[in-house]
């Protein structure tokens, strides 16, 4: 990483604080970086800690693909409570304790969870449904379901197990665990359904974000930190770091400049960098009938 001068280009991974919204930490970093041009790479819901990837300047435009990669997280689920929010951030709404809870019953339904599974969202969620946000349907009282989406979690660990007693009394199971798993996944989700499948109900009580596609809580600093001494990852090492890599000569690098579609040798699916002879990043593409498809162009 490099210390940024006024109004950088690239990327500034965040370790959120809890009780910022992802918003929040965009508004601060706005401040920080002395620029308007600042969003972010997935939200972090306000309770939850860690890796919140911000964008400055022409790395916005890399914040949509970023989004999609792959995330990992720690967190405790409490079995034997319900909560309207599938977190501790809203109301308990059952209390059926957990008691004598089989070990192998918990990594059965662990693994349920785990892999290619359709999982319905969190109601208290910033999901749209005709327009309106699933969190305000909520609060006005109306009844509805979502649902089910396609999401992927490719490893959910149980890392540690505490039998204990809730501040009203309930008797409870945390669990500690570890989940790698696709955009889009609820860890919320994964805790209320884990809670159903083993018949004690569940939420989320903990959660931090511990990666996004490449970058880990060893490339994150404070907000604090950002704002004493702003380090921002070049756009070019962001995008080397984040996506496969297509170098082109010259006149490749001239025609992509053009917006010519040019042939392509066999790329991955998904965003490619494309680098010019001279390191600069010049766009993301996709390959489309064996020519390049700009994504967003950063020359």
């Amino acid at each position: 990483m490099k210390r940024a001068a006024t109004g950088p280009d690239g990327l500034v991974v965040v370790d959120k604080p809890s009780g910022f919204t992802s918003h929040d930490v965009v508004a601060k970093m706005r401040g920080i970086a002395r620029t308007r041009r600042v969003g972010h790479a997935g939200t972090l819901d306000p309770m939850a800690t860690g890796v919140l990837v911000i964008g400055v300047g022409k790395a916005t435009r890399l914040l949509g693909h970023l989004a999609l990669t792959e995330k990992e997280y720690q967190g405790t689920v409490r079995l034997g409570q319900t909560t309207v929010t599938d977190d501790a951030e809203g109301e308990i709404t059952a209390a059926a304790g957990a008691t004598a809870l089989d070990a192998d019953a918990v990594r059965t339904a662990i693994a349920g969870l785990t892999g290619d599974i359709q999982q319905v969202p969190s109601k208290v969620s910033a999901i749209k449904i005709d327009g309106k946000r699933s969190y305000t349907r909520v609060r006005e009282g109306e009844e509805f379901e979502l649902p089910a989406r396609p999401v992927t979690v490719s490893s959910f660990t149980l890392r540690e197990r505490r039998d204990t007693v809730a501040p009203d009394g309930t008797p409870v199971v945390d669990l500690d665990i570890t989940v790698v798993c696709s955009s889009g996944t609820y860890i919320r989700a994964l805790a209320r359904d884990l809670g159903a499948a083993l018949g004690t109900g569940g939420h989320l009580t903990a959660l931090r974000r511990t990666r996004v596609g490449p970058y880990g809580l060893a490339d994150a600093r404070t907000l604090d930190q950002h704002q004493e001494a702003l380090e921002v990852m070049p756009i070019a090492d962001a995008a080397a770091a984040a996506f496969p890599r297509w170098d082109v000569d010259e006149d490749q690098a001239r025609l992509l400049g053009n917006g010519v579609r040019i042939a392509t040798p066999g790329l991955p699916a998904g965003p490619v960098a494309v680098f010019a002879p001279d390191g600069r990043l010049l766009a993301l593409v996709e390959e489309q009938g064996g020519r390049a498809r700009s994504l967003a162009v950063l020359a």
